[in-house]
């Protein structure tokens, strides 16, 4: 039996959707999950728009049949509630049959439930509960999801920064290929929280309106939250369990340009070793990528970057792409497994997606993404871009099975 890595189960939560079905109908639909701050009290509640699932904590608890007395961090939530649905969808129930893993990403961990302990505790040492700051750490949400899906066999946390749920995914398929694990649910989640809001305003690359990825007059990013789970199998476990796969993943690639603390390197070196490898890894031509969900933040230096090691790879024939952040928002350490599931989709569906919000070519780059929704096109292998602080870069390749 060959070594290939199926995927065959999806989940999701963002502020388009809670599940991959109403996902899908806001993508078809144009919809974007832009709108004020409505859950944090921040200083800039009413200046910046962000991308907010649309529940609160306790609604989040009653989706996943939680009695909504339990501290649990607003990431775990989000994480739950989409690697459940991935699990579901992939009809696993018993993970005493094939050896099972569990690689989960973020970036905040329960930094939601710190932030209300340390405004408490530091107006008086004697105040916060402590049952909050025991949950800050970003293995916390790994180890309860694996909890309640009733996973032992390996549990693991990835956290590097915007590449993290692409790394957990890549972490997966090569435990996967290397015989250490039969599946895994693999993924990533963050929700915001003042921190991220106030940190990433400071950095001056908060788009005051709806971003505008690619486009001249981009500003900035657009934060949000979410988090989007692959169920990942083994051809042998698949084949056995006679299911059918939504898309295998073929390449995959990390990378470290090294260049700057939040800011890729002019020529886009990082980004472009990554998809190179990724394709070098997946034994295609750049000829062969039909589609690339790129990482595209509508940033100054993220677009042109990204852009120039596109034309760098692919020449004067690039394939096509968009950016889908303007939907979902920058969800972080989520960004990677939400828009896998995105890559799924386009493969499945025959979809390549729209770059909302475009308005004028870049003057810097002869490039221009898709604009609007392109149905019932032959998607059979897609490049998805996660790309973090540092230059941490990451690209898998998924493809039709």
């Amino acid at each position: 039996m060959s070594n290939r890595v199926f995927v065959t189960g999806l989940g999701i939560i963002s502020a388009i959707g809670i599940n991959l079905e109403t996902v899908k109908t806001a993508i078809k639909n144009g919809v974007t999950g832009l709108g004020e701050i409505s859950w944090i009290e921040t200083e800039n509640k009413g200046f910046l728009p962000v991308c907010e699932v649309k529940y609160s904590n306790n609604d989040l608890k009653e989706m996943v049949n939680l009695n909504t007395d339990i501290t649990i961090s607003r990431t775990t939530l989000l994480g739950l509630i989409a690697a459940k649905e991935a699990y579901t969808a992939a009809q696993l129930s018993d993970n005493t049959l094939l050896r099972t893993g569990l690689i989960s990403a973020n970036s905040v961990g329960g930094m939601d439930l710190s932030e209300v302990f340390f405004e408490s505790f530091l107006d008086s040492p004697k105040k916060g509960r402590l049952r909050n700051i025991v949950r800050h750490n970003a293995g916390t949400s790994s180890e309860f999801i694996a909890d309640m899906l009733g996973i032992t066999d390996y549990v693991t946390t990835v956290s590097t920064a915007c590449s993290s749920s692409a790394n957990a995914i890549m972490l997966g398929t090569r435990l996967i290929k290397n015989n250490i694990l039969d599946r895994a649910i693999v993924g990533g989640c963050d929700a915001l929280t003042k921190f991220t809001i106030n940190g990433f305003s400071s950095l001056k690359i908060l788009d005051s309106e709806e971003c505008k990825p690619f486009s001249e007059d981009r500003a900035g990013l657009n934060l949000g939250e979410g988090a989007g789970y692959l169920v990942l199998e083994s051809e042998k476990a698949m084949v056995n369990s006679g299911k059918k796969a939504h898309a295998q993943i073929t390449g995959h690639a990390n990378t470290c340009d090294a260049f700057h603390q939040t800011a890729s390197s002019p020529e886009g070196d990082g980004p472009y070793r990554a998809m190179k490898k990724a394709l070098e890894t997946a034994g295609l031509a750049p000829k062969k990528i039909d589609y690339i969900n790129t990482h595209g933040t509508g940033t100054r230096n993220n677009d042109i970057t990204e852009g120039k090691a596109i034309k760098r790879l692919f020449s004067e024939n690039p394939p096509l792409f968009s950016s889908t952040k303007p939907y979902t928002g920058h969800t972080l350490g989520a960004a990677g497994g939400i828009e896998a599931v995105f890559s799924c989709l386009a493969i499945k569906e025959n979809w390549a997606y729209p770059n909302l919000n475009w308005h004028t070519q870049m003057t810097d780059l002869d490039l221009k993404p898709i604009t609007e929704l392109i149905e019932d096109v032959a998607i059979k292998h897609v490049i998805s871009n996660s790309f973090g602080f540092g230059g941490n870069d990451s690209s898998l390749i998924f493809s039709e099975c």
